[in-house]
């Protein structure tokens, strides 16, 4: 793992497999087998995005006798939405900001319309 968790997570998520990947473990365990299922690629090929996953730490893989499963680990995905917190704050502010420049833009067109009639 880098020293930059953020960047290996956002590097992480930047390929659709390993968010498809991520999104079925969101529902629980599973092995690698029934991850590939949906893909039309090799088990090595799978293999590979779960080793990246796995160096992120977004996923782990737990020993239950033969079965390997493995489960999402929330925490970074957690310290990815408290990094975007901040810009979120800043277009929702942004949002509304236009929102009442708007309303003052209709408001001033309907008076507008009411001065002509």
């Amino acid at each position: 793992m880098s020293l930059d968790p953020l960047s290996d997570t956002l590097s992480a998520l930047a390929d659709p497999t390993r968010r498809a990947i991520l999104a079925r473990l969101a529902r629980g365990e599973a092995t690698v087998n029934e991850l590939a299922e949906p893909f039309a690629m090799s088990l090595p090929a799978v293999s590979k995005h779960l080793k990246v996953l796995e160096r992120a730490r977004l996923i782990s893989r737990g020993r239950t006798a033969q079965w390997r499963p493995c489960r999402l680990e929330p925490e970074p995905l957690q310290k990815l939405d408290s990094w975007l917190e901040e810009y979120r704050d800043l277009w929702e502010h942004r949002f509304d900001r236009l929102e009442t420049y708007l309303e003052t833009i209709k408001h001033d067109a309907d008076k507008k319309g009411d001065d002509h009639e």
